[in-house]
């Protein structure tokens, strides 16, 4: 990290507000040429606010930005980028059927017109060496894995001449193997003078990859720290302001498991471009037991669900379930809730035939106002009033809506598809708590999730699923981190079966 020179990035004293909320308050956040740099949060704690500002999407009401020692306002996008600022989102802004090439110099206007193809793809390759970035200038983005996307995404703030880069959820869809390659091209681009802002919530990577980190909490900067002087249980605990128990709970021992509550044999469904989304998939899951489906996104996670919740019909093969089924979907929002409705309403969307709640097709509004506010307490849903706009809720406390009407009516299979996603870490401990607590009950749960690190710590078993295909099974208690994410990326099938109370489970 580079010393003698000023900082990169100062924000001092910043505060912007909306109406009703002060998003960040007195923030200072100083970021060195050569670092990489963490910034940490829960939702809702004005990391989002304060980058919005650094990028010129927001002014702030209070204080001073300062880059490489100079006082700089940024009226929009455009300034930021002149002062080389750049951002690379989580979800990456990509023409799929472009080239490398194409897609780096969209939306550019100088430059174009002197330079040839040949030209620009030898600068780019040049550029994509000196950085250790490895890519074809030639290659079509949709033939490139989701690693190599990034990598894009990575060379083309590069080849606008950025010296800040900020990465927010840089791993979210990543393999480990990928993971890593990502964290060695950070620190070659740390070594080369860039100042680099790291956005996540996996605490392992930042320790493993970031010089010093930053904290904030309800606004306001809690504190920067040197890496070196944190653990990741200090920095959870830092930004929820509470003890947060990340340790993988313990799995007490259990009788051999009688016959399962769901299974699907051999279950295809069509997909796009005559190739299909899930191939011959088979599965088994068993009272008392949490099976993870690992992999990156974009496998067949979406249309497993659908085939599980019988909202899709599968082309081949059969699903088998012994019972209803509790269905925390993978969009909250399109899935899971009618964001206009009230948290009452949300609540009780399962349960408005119920006698309980219904007399001569009247609703009993008393009486359902009284059940939700007893759900509100049992699920810790902070809320104005059962009568608050679900949609104006954060979204863990949308989570918590979603978990509380499903949960609530001891259904003994679950399907939890992508439960944390888009979370904090205070409300990813809390879903987990619940869903442990479902299967200490004897719920059969079936876990989608392309987190690695929450398969890892909930789940019993786990299969992966790779371009729609089960490609190995294993116990997560003893499962092997590397051959996890080979599987993952496609390059490794398993031939081995760990679990072996099914031999029909798994194709």
């Amino acid at each position: 990290m580079t010393s003698a020179l000023p900082p990169a990035i100062e924000m001092l004293g910043i505060t912007k507000r909306f109406p009703g909320v002060i998003a960040n308050q007195g923030v200072d956040f100083v970021v060195q040429p050569g670092e990489v740099h963490a910034l940490l949060g829960e939702n809702g704690a004005g990391k989002t606010t304060l980058m919005n500002v650094l990028c010129g999407l927001y002014a702030p009401d209070e204080g001073t930005v300062r880059r490489a020692g100079q006082a700089a306002q940024f009226h929009d996008p455009r300034d930021a980028i002149a002062a080389g600022i750049g951002m690379v989102h989580q979800h990456f802004m990509l023409v799929e059927p472009f080239t490398v090439a194409e897609n780096i110099v969209l939306g550019q206007t100088q430059g174009l017109v002197r330079e040839s193809t040949a030209q620009l793809h030898q600068r780019l390759t040049e550029l994509a060496t000196r950085y250790g970035l490895a890519l074809d200038p030639e290659a079509r983005i949709w033939d490139l894995s989701v690693g190599e996307q990034q990598r894009v995404e990575i060379l083309k703030a590069l080849y606008r001449q950025v010296q800040v880069l900020i990465l927010d959820e840089p791993t979210a869809v990543l393999t480990p193997q990928e993971t890593a390659g990502l964290m060695t091209i950070l620190r070659g681009l740390a070594a080369q003078g860039t100042a680099i802002i790291f956005i996540s919530h996996k605490l392992n990577e930042v320790l493993a990859v970031c010089d010093r980190v930053t904290v904030l909490r309800d606004g306001q900067t809690v504190e920067t720290l040197p890496i070196d002087d944190c653990n990741a249980q200090q920095l959870a605990e830092m930004m929820v302001g509470r003890e947060v128990n990340m340790a993988r709970p313990a799995r007490p021992a259990t009788p051999p498991a009688p016959q399962p509550r769901l299974q699907l044999h051999n279950v295809s469904v069509p997909g796009q471009h005559s190739k299909p989304a899930l191939q011959q998939v088979s599965l088994s899951v068993y009272p008392g037991e949490i099976l993870g489906i690992a992999g990156v996104d974009g496998n067949g996670q979406r249309e497993l669900e659908e085939v599980v919740m019988e909202l899709q019909t599968p082309s081949q093969g059969t699903v088998q379930r012994d019972g209803p089924v509790a269905h925390i979907p993978s969009d909250r929002y399109s899935m899971g809730l009618i964001s206009n409705f009230s948290v009452t309403e949300n609540l009780l969307l399962r349960d408005v035939d119920r006698p309980a709640f219904k007399t001569n097709g009247l609703l009993r509004l008393s009486r359902m106002a009284q059940h939700a506010v007893k759900l509100v307490q049992q699920f810790d849903i902070r809320t104005p009033s059962v009568k608050t706009r679900s949609g104006a809720l954060s979204g863990g406390n949308a989570q918590k809506i979603v978990l509380a009407r499903e949960l609530s009516h001891g259904h003994d299979i679950i399907l939890a598809a992508q439960p944390t996603r888009g979370l904090d870490i205070g409300a990813t401990a809390y879903v987990h708590q619940q869903l442990l607590a479902q299967r200490e009950a004897g719920a059969s749960v079936l876990l989608i999730s392309t987190e690695l690190d929450e398969i890892m710590r909930v789940c019993d078993r786990i299969a992966v699923l790779y371009e729609g295909q089960i490609v190995g099974e294993m116990d997560a208690e003893t499962a092997d981190v590397n051959r996890l994410g080979l599987m993952m990326a496609g390059k490794l099938v398993s031939g081995e079966r760990t679990d072996t109370r099914s031999p029909e489970a798994v194709s």
